[in-house]
């Protein structure tokens, strides 16, 4: 039998390596389990059925070190920056076993009001050694509700700067109240709130046991491991790059005029740069985007073209940097009204794909419907047991058609960039008075090409009430829809109109009344190659 140094006491490196992999897997399942415990408590369906959320662990410096596979690029990509701003205000010194810290500043979590972030330290043996950090989307939160109406922030509900939500164990009664005297679903929004205490809780007793069951009483050398190698790989995956810059821009709807988007990609040995000079500046209503939900999309863009296969952590996230002009619709400062950011941001993947299309012409799909057709809508409903009327909000996920891919068409009625799952028509219909009378492909309306854009939708939606309902209309790709690549035609534009022949704008509050119903068409994705 070969001796070696595992029976001297020290492992060898090829022993370290192995063990830190074992232990990275394993550190998967913890964050895994952290998701899962949200998604499985939550209230609200946009988080229990469609998994709008992120989930991860993060190092006693900030770092995150690894995230749940579910969630959306928005959510964890923004999350990452979130709990530098948490250690900011509330430094590690000054925690305590049973502490959880919550915001949902936009600027400072995951770019509107209603996804909350809390944050929970994890201590093991007495000793501070992770963070535990995840957001999900609060149904409401008061205000005008979630639309883009709103001309500042403080129209658009509740906001919460950096707190103290749990202090040793005891909650902060206080600021719960006030979360509930400031939404119209008061019972969903404190089952929302502490389902996502309860995910970090949980987060924290699994990584608890990994401790326990490897022996370690620090997750840092864990955390350098899986950091410095994942930059690495990132560094490596560009170092093969062509070197130079690549320009794109695009026009989407905006609100009330068109904006013209701009990009300019620099790809350099030592990173990739994105910068969005030339962007318009920010407009009186909440399509703007805060820069951290910017970056949030742009890098998420860079992963999936240059580094798919690396984990999506500190290190990985690194050599991507991102800029954008203060002020600027890519760049909105406080108080500007962002309650509808994703119109714009979950564009910008298509930025970058359109930026790396000349150097990277077989990596990138043509444009796709990208930003979420969300139907949000709202009213007032008796459903059977109640004996009193009671309020409803909703947000219905839906989608269009992605982009063509090469060598493959795109995908049809898929939520690309953003990952979240459609909501399904039982659960909707359950949760409100809407009935679908009609849900189908659009069939035909992915653009032509080499390979074919994916379709969209066709949705023909009613109520049981008598009574009408509101929507809050946030969508894109109505004027301007997305466009093919490469010989490609472009993808069918989304309409929205009633039964009555009324042709509704895409972006602002609409009244549909109980005799008419909502017929919604969602883009069909750009073709790829002349076909």
């Amino acid at each position: 039998m070969t001796t070696n140094a595992s029976h001297t006491g020290a492992p060898t490196d090829a022993q370290q390596e192995i063990r830190f992999q074992i232990m990275w897997n394993r550190l998967i399942s913890v964050v895994g389990e952290q998701a899962r415990i949200l998604i499985r408590t939550a209230f609200s369906p946009i988080v229990r059925e469609c998994e709008d959320i992120s989930a991860g662990v993060f190092d006693t410096q900030g770092r995150m070190v690894a995230q749940a596979v579910t969630g959306t690029p928005g959510h964890v990509n923004s999350m990452a920056e979130s709990v530098s701003h948490f250690l900011r205000h509330f430094p590690v010194e000054t925690m305590k076993e049973g502490d959880a810290y919550i915001t949902n500043d936009p600027w400072m979590g995951t770019g509107h009001l209603n996804d909350f972030v809390i944050t929970t330290p994890t201590f093991y043996r007495g000793k501070l050694v992770a963070l535990f950090s995840c957001t999900g989307h609060l149904m409401d939160i008061g205000g005008l509700g979630n639309g883009p109406d709103a001309t500042d922030v403080f129209m658009e509900g509740l906001s919460i700067p950096m707190l103290k939500l749990v202090d040793q164990g005891t909650v902060n009664e206080t600021l719960m109240a006030m979360i509930r005297a400031n939404t119209r679903l008061p019972v969903d929004t404190e089952g929302d709130t502490y389902s996502l205490v309860a995910c970090n809780e949980a987060g924290s007793v699994a990584l608890r046991d990994m401790m326990d069951e490897f022996g370690i009483d620090t997750i840092e050398p864990l955390a350098n491991y899986i950091i410095d190698r994942s930059r690495q790989a990132v560094l490596e995956k560009i170092a093969s790059l062509p070197k130079g810059c690549w320009s794109y821009a695009m026009t989407v709807d905006g609100y009330d005029a068109p904006l013209e988007l701009k990009a300019t990609l620099t790809v350099a040995n030592d990173g990739v740069t994105v910068s969005y000079d030339g962007s318009p500046p920010a407009v009186t209503r909440g399509i703007n985007v805060p820069l951290a939900y910017t970056k949030a999309y742009t890098v998420f863009g860079l992963a999936c073209t240059i580094s798919p296969d690396v984990p999506n952590n500190a290190g990985s996230l690194a050599p991507y940097h991102v800029d954008a002009p203060a002020g600027s619709v890519l760049n909105a400062l406080r108080p500007a009204p962002v309650s509808s950011r994703h119109i714009i941001g979950q564009m910008l993947p298509d930025m970058v794909f359109g930026c790396l299309r000349t150097p990277l012409p077989d990596r990138v799909p043509a444009e796709g419907t990208s930003c979420l057709w969300n139907i949000a809508v709202r009213g007032v409903w008796s459903p059977d047991g109640y004996a009193k009327p009671r309020a409803f909000a909703l947000a219905i996920t839906t989608n269009g058609g992605t982009g063509a891919r090469p060598g493959l068409d795109g995908l049809s009625a898929t939520a690309f960039p953003s990952g979240v799952h459609g909501t399904p028509v039982e659960i909707a219909e359950n949760q409100c008075p809407l009935i679908f009378w009609k849900k189908e492909l659009r069939e035909g309306s992915g653009g032509a090409g080499q390979t074919r854009g994916g379709d969209g939708q066709i949705m023909e939606i009613g109520t049981t009430n008598d009574a009408p309902f509101e929507l809050l209309a946030a969508f894109d790709r109505v004027k301007h829809p997305p466009r093919g690549a490469l010989g490609g035609s472009d993808g069918a534009a989304g309409i929205v109109k009633t039964s009555k022949g009324r042709s509704l704008a895409s972006k602002g509050l609409h009244v549909i009344a109980s005799d008419e119903r909502l017929h919604l068409l969602t883009p069909g994705g750009g073709g790829l190659g002349a076909p």
